[in-house]
């Protein structure tokens, strides 16, 4: 058991502390139940060890533990937790817990039984909360870790800082916010190099494999994750790949369901199926009418790869410039806000407010007479009015 803590601690200490993600203060200190989800690659880890490195581990007594570690395949994380628990322990973080089979009755148990303790536990999606046969919904407090926002892609590559704005600020202000950040640097070139590389915090280990090793995190999300998480076979799993290519050919699309369904060989129920947990292991968006709720049978208006960097690493770099701008925005808006099909523009925000996105040349013919309405234009520093700079848009966390 000591070898664990001795473990934990190497890893909390050689964690990098220099740049933290948005999240980590956004983690509350009382909740006993926390569950983070996030794509793969997008710092959950991390994340928990720097939590942990600023957390008076002496006061709180917490240990850090990855599930998919082989100790565990001799050490049942129970009966560890047993043992810290007694040892006065007080918080358990819990890594990767979908690689551990049982994990959801395993996570109920240690909770119900130790009232004392606080957990923080992470899996590669938000699958984890519908699977594993014990309701845990009523018990966890459910964070989302999103891919990296232009904000903080410019703090960790040029070590500038922003404070971020919010969707009323960028209404109201936006002229003002945007001459601050153009002062200080280059947004339109920045935001090139997001658009091409700069979604997950890896890019700093070198931008030549940057894609290859996101298509790599994508077959593991496909091949080890999901079945991990819904027990599906091997033969669905090449049914959801193949969903995935067309996927990410035609994105973002109007969806035909049957036609989809035709061309995997699955049922039309069963097409609903796969997009959810598409969409749940963080690797599309389904925008929906925002009257339709958020049932999985509900029919998408239109799918979007996650973000744009995706559509570069899993189609050779086939993409366009308006693909990438519809996914830019919908990926930085959809952390804060709930994003859904207008019918009339590109997106209806809150419920309240509707944007169209476009180059510099966008004119505003689409929204006329609309309330609420604002156009997002690329290749701008500036705007006016009700034009806002697309770029301006991953400021917001």
């Amino acid at each position: 058991m000591e070898a664990i803590l001795e473990l934990s601690e190497s890893r909390i200490h050689s964690v990098d502390m220099d740049y933290k993600r948005y999240l980590l203060k956004e983690i509350p200190p009382n909740q006993r139940l926390i569950f983070i989800s996030g794509a793969r690659g997008t710092g959950k880890t991390t994340l928990l060890l720097q939590y942990l490195n600023e957390t008076d581990r002496l006061a709180e007594n917490a240990v850090y533990i990855s599930l998919d570690d082989i100790i565990f395949s001799r050490v049942a994380p129970e009966d560890f937790i047993d043992w810290f628990y007694k040892r006065g322990g007080k918080l358990v973080v819990l890594d990767e817990v979908h690689r551990y089979p049982g994990w959801s009755r395993m996570i109920k148990s240690v909770y119900d039984r130790y009232p004392k303790l606080r957990f923080i536990v992470t899996g590669s999606s938000a699958l984890i909360l519908g699977t594993g046969g014990t309701d845990l919904s009523r018990r966890v407090l459910h964070l989302t870790l999103n891919e990296l926002s232009l904000r903080e892609f410019t703090e960790m590559k040029y070590d500038l800082t922003f404070a971020p704005a919010t969707l009323k600020d960028l209404i109201e202000d936006h002229r003002n916010i945007s001459a601050k950040i153009s002062s200080v640097t280059k947004p339109l070139k920045i935001f090139d190099e997001y658009l091409a590389h700069g979604a997950y915090p890896f890019f700093k280990e070198g931008e030549q494999f940057y894609h290859s090793r996101l298509a790599q995190a994508v077959n593991s999300v496909l091949d080890t994750d999901l079945p991990a998480l819904t027990n599906i076979t091997y033969g669905t799993i090449i049914k959801i790949r193949k969903l995935m290519a067309l996927i990410a050919e035609a994105a973002p699309f109007t969806p035909n369901i049957l036609e989809l369904s035709s061309k995997v060989g699955v049922s039309r129920d069963l097409m609903y199926r796969y997009l959810d947990m598409l969409e749940k292991a963080g690797l599309i968006y389904l925008l929906r009418r925002y009257a339709s709720g958020n049932s999985i049978m509900a029919k998408p208006e239109k799918i979007y790869l996650r973000n744009p960097n995706l559509s570069i690493a899993l189609t050779l770099n086939q993409t366009n410039r308006g693909t990438q701008r519809e996914t830019f925005f919908i990926n930085q808006m959809s952390v804060r806000h709930r994003v859904t099909y207008p019918g009339k523009a590109d997106f209806n925000v809150d419920g309240k407010f509707i944007f169209e996105i476009g180059g510099k040349n966008k004119s505003a013919d689409q929204i006329k007479g609309m309330p609420g309405s604002f156009i997002v234009k690329d290749d701008i520093e500036y705007g006016s009015g009700n034009i806002i700079p697309l770029w301006l848009f991953g400021f917001m966390y």
